[in-house]
């Protein structure tokens, strides 16, 4: 595979950047994802470290180099993420669990497959069109997808999900996929303090623009500048797909079939007081011996 990636994490107006995004990737496969840890529940930041990272895990478990299934491999190991949420508010005596959404993208042949929960959304655009985009779970989109909005009135509750991870409930999670890639595709992964910023018709632009890096620069400063001072945090990873003829971009053929990277470890700020990586070590060790103790992972080798 060849690809371009570009990722950038601001913290707007808020006290701490709750929000995570990385990537990970085999010599065959690579899954890039997105969370957003949920205001007014505890540690939201700690809520997006772990599902990050537990993707990452089965990733690296699965992805051998390929995974066998990618749709199910998504559906699968988001719902994980959420039980793991529930097992960490259990052994930390919490009263509320810590919630966040997520969407995740995997990129693996010449194929896209990507799912998500809440409302960190995907864009995908090609030649300038948008071609592809999550549809939130929140009220407001639901209501126009019954076809009840308002015309013209802009949803009061914008901002309320119905589903996310860490919540009571099972977690409702949306897969697409897969769709064919072309040389020059972009998918842009983002979390809310973006596209509540920038709308759909202005990011298709700014997305498909020559430079990847400055497409993600410029669609972050525009939100960070129309948020204002109360500007939610501002999250965004884009990844450029190549075909094997281009000769630029970034490669995973150095790889071998047993190789793994991955750039989703640890707080990526180290201004969060209350992420503690022991735990969320710990909490992916659990991870692995589950795998273990079922043969899951020994199913797919």
């Amino acid at each position: 595979m060849r690809f371009n990636v570009f990722q950038v994490s601001r913290r707007g107006g808020r006290e701490t950047n709750e929000d995570r995004m990385g990537y990970c990737y085999t010599s065959e496969a690579g899954l890039f994802a997105l969370a957003d840890g949920m205001g007014g529940h505890p540690e939201g930041e700690v809520a997006a470290q772990i599902a990050l990272q537990t993707l990452a895990v089965l990733f690296q478990q699965d992805a051998r180099p390929v995974l066998e299934d990618p749709h199910a491999f998504l559906q699968e190991a988001i719902v994980i993420a959420h039980h793991q949420l529930l097992r960490y508010a259990d052994s930390k005596g919490l009263e509320d669990t810590p919630r966040t959404t997520i969407v995740a993208c995997v990129l693996q042949g010449n194929q896209a497959w990507w799912a998500h929960c809440g409302d960190s959304r995907l864009y995908m655009v090609r030649e300038g069109s948008l071609i592809a985009r999550t549809r939130d779970h929140s009220y407001t989109e639901l209501q126009e997808a019954l076809g009840r909005a308002a015309m013209g009135v802009e949803g009061f509750n914008r901002n309320v999900l119905f589903t996310c991870l860490g919540s009571p409930g099972r977690p409702m999670v949306d897969c697409q996929g897969p769709i064919l890639l072309e040389a020059g595709d972009r998918i842009l992964l983002c979390s809310d303090g973006l596209w509540g910023n920038v709308e759909d018709s202005e990011l298709t632009p700014i997305i498909a623009k020559d430079v990847i890096s400055e497409a993600v620069a410029e669609m972050v400063e525009v939100a960070l500048r129309r948020g204002g001072a109360r500007c939610d945090n501002v999250t965004a990873l884009t990844v450029e797909w190549e075909s094997e003829e281009e000769p630029a971009g970034d490669t995973t053929q150095a790889l071998l079939n047993s190789g793994y990277a991955s750039t989703i470890h640890g707080a990526l700020e180290a201004e969060v007081a209350s992420m503690d990586d022991e735990e969320i070590d710990r909490s992916v060790a659990e991870i692995n011996e589950k795998i273990r103790q079922s043969g899951r992972g020994s199913r797919r080798n």
